[in-house]
């Protein structure tokens, strides 16, 4: 049940950003005349639609709902880059194509901005050893140890201990760290010792035998522990907010292009005649599939374990991925935001132009690698579900 209803709200958060994303394209474009035709939640078949006379996005808009809810689009009148009658995207200046095209990427970034401002008013996970605060203002508050893992058959599991309890004394003493921890787990192994711990606020106190033997490495406790840190801000909160959009941008961009040249140079590697040659890209591939997650990893597995942690750490998952939808449609892969602009500005240079027959070629070749790559990753993606 915990699994199905953390599919249901990742599946809504994710429908609700893409849809705030093309939002940004309808609500720009209608404020420089570009007429918004339809605004779907949802891709086709269409299982439901409204033509509303006047709404944020102009008059006599299609609204739809559709049957696959993997998020939204916005239809304009003319989208083609050479159309030319009134009110058609294509009709439009290369300023404010310009403008459309990135709209729903600033849209994403605004809204990654807003969820780390919130965040950042109760406690701002902090993941990053420099991750960005005010010191005259933010302070960082360290949480209680925290379980992580409980392996079976294990003293702690005997004990009722379970994850997502904070550890707060072993025998007597104030456990700080999880290097304490594991030296005070060492020093008493073998022995009876009382561990006192929280579970819904309340503190509880288990008596646990601990292992002699560790040669298996799971400890001899048999938990697996973190202690997070939060930044906690007042007045600063919305400077937190673009401080973190700033620098998680940067993360994220260089952890694509890392990505992209580690998926590049594996390929390659993997069709060497060389037997070692072939192994080594081979692991370069799949090292870009666990790092990277598409549709069914995160409803799978990121958002059930998001949701379990908390609201917290459900809306820090959401700013994540907020941000990555506004990075990856600024890249300049065509069928996607940036793409579509880097091929418009490429025309524009060399004076030529796109028609219509050359635009849906190149758009086409595009979707079609982006299907690929997602194919891909959703295969990693079963992998990790299994």
């Amino acid at each position: 049940m915990e699994l199905f209803f953390g599919i249901i709200v990742g599946l809504f958060i994710l429908v609700l950003l893409v849809v705030l994303h093309e939002l940004g394209h309808g609500i720009v474009a209608r404020r420089n005349g570009v007429t918004v035709e339809e605004f779907g939640v949802g891709f086709p078949p269409k299982a439901y639609g409204k033509k509303v006379k006047k709404s944020i996005l102009g008059k006599n808009v299609l609204f739809t709902l559709n049957w696959l809810p993997l998020g939204g689009f916005v239809r304009l009148k003319g989208e083609n880059d050479s159309a030319a009658q009134k009110g058609d995207y294509g009709a439009a200046s290369y300023w404010v194509k310009t403008k459309i095209l990135l709209a729903g990427v600033v849209m994403n970034w605004v809204t990654a901005i807003v969820l780390f401002s919130i965040i950042a008013l109760f406690g701002l996970p902090k993941v990053l050893p420099n991750q960005f605060y005010v010191p005259q203002d933010a302070t960082i508050v360290s949480k209680p140890l925290e379980i992580t893992v409980v392996s079976d058959d294990s003293p702690a599991k005997k004990a009722g201990l379970e994850q997502r309890d904070p550890l707060l004394r072993f025998d007597g003493q104030t456990l700080d760290s999880s290097d304490t921890l594991t030296t005070l787990t060492q020093e008493n192994k073998g022995e009876t010792v009382d561990i006192v711990y929280a579970r819904n606020g309340e503190e509880k106190t288990t008596q646990v035998t601990l292992r002699e033997d560790n040669s298996d490495r799971k400890g001899y406790l048999g938990v697996g522990s973190t202690q997070r840190e939060e930044i906690k801000a007042t007045w600063s909160a919305p400077i937190v907010g673009v401080g973190t959009t700033v620098q998680f941008t940067w993360l994220t961009f260089k952890g694509t292009g890392e990505a992209a040249y580690n998926f590049v140079k594996g390929i390659v590697k993997s069709v060497s005649p060389n037997e070692q040659t072939r192994q080594s890209g081979n692991q370069d591939v799949e090292t870009v599939g666990d790092s990277v997650a598409g549709p069914i990893g995160i409803l799978g597995v990121i958002f059930p374990s998001a949701q379990q942690a908390g609201l917290k750490t459900l809306l820090f998952l959401s700013a994540i991925i907020s941000l990555s939808l506004a990075v990856v449609n600024f890249l300049p892969i065509p069928a996607l935001d940036g793409g579509r602009w880097f091929m418009m500005t490429y025309y524009r240079l060399r004076k030529k132009e796109l028609t219509k027959e050359r635009e849906e070629k190149i758009q086409t070749i595009g979707f079609m690698f982006l299907i690929g790559l997602i194919l891909l990753i959703t295969f990693a993606d079963v992998g990790k579900l299994l």
